[in-house]
C-alpha cells in the first residue's frame, strides 16, 4: 500500500496505559466513523505498515483510544508515538452535493460564472488561513479561495467546479 492510495487519518499523540494503549488525534469532523476499525496503516520509516486493532473507543472529543494486537507494553507503544495513521481511500465516506475531498477535485476544471473557463485545478493549498484552489491556466497560476460563497456547483460527472468570484479577482493574475 502506498501513501497515494490512502488518506491521512491522524497521529498517535500519547500513551494511554502501561498495557500498550495509545491515543490518536483524529483529523476528521466525524470521529465516530472510525471507532470500530479492524486495521490501520502506520507510517514507520517511510513505509506503511498494517496494524490490527484489538479494541478502540472514542476518548473525549477528537481522540481515539486504540489497543493494537501485539503492542502489549509501554516500550512497544513508545516505538509508535508521533506516527501518522492512514486508511485506504476506498474507506472514505462518499460526499454528496457541493462537498468534496481536496484530493478528489485535482484535475477538475474551474469555470467562473462571469469570467468563463479559468483553468485546471492542479492542487489545493491548505497551509494558509483559507484553503486555496491552485489553478493552472496555460502556465499561469491562479489562486481562488475555497470559500462556500464562491463555490456554486460541484459537477463530479463532468469534473467541473462552477464558481462565482468577486469581479476582477481572476484578472489580477492575468495582467
Amino acid at each position: 500500500m502506498k501513501v497515494e492510495d490512502c488518506f491521512y487519518l491522524g497521529k498517535i499523540v500519547k500513551k494511554y496505559s502501561f498495557k500498550g494503549e495509545l491515543l490518536v488525534k483524529l483529523d476528521t469532523d466525524q470521529p465516530e466513523l472510525y471507532e470500530n476499525l479492524d486495521a490501520i496503516f502506520i507510517s514507520l520509516r517511510n513505509n506503511l505498515i498494517p496494524f490490527f486493532i484489538e479494541s478502540s473507543q472514542l476518548h473525549k472529543s477528537d481522540l481515539l483510544r486504540i489497543k493494537f494486537e501485539e503492542v502489549d507494553n509501554e516500550e512497544d507503544a513508545d516505538a509508535l508515538l508521533k506516527s501518522d495513521l492512514y486508511l485506504p481511500l476506498e474507506l472514505l465516506p462518499k460526499l454528496e452535493g457541493d462537498k468534496f475531498y481536496f484530493h478528489e477535485v485535482i484535475g477538475f476544471s474551474i469555470k467562473d460564472k462571469n469570467f468563463g473557463h479559468v483553468g485546471i485545478i492542479k492542487g489545493i493549498n491548505d497551509s494558509t488561513a483559507q484553503a486555496l484552489f491552485e489553478i493552472d491556466r496555460d502556465g499561469i497560476e491562479i489562486l481562488i479561495p475555497m470559500n462556500d460563497e464562491f463555490i456554486s456547483k460541484v459537477d463530479r460527472d463532468n469534473k467541473t467546479i462552477l464558481v462565482e468570484t468577486p469581479q476582477g479577482l481572476i484578472d489580477l493574475y492575468l495582467e
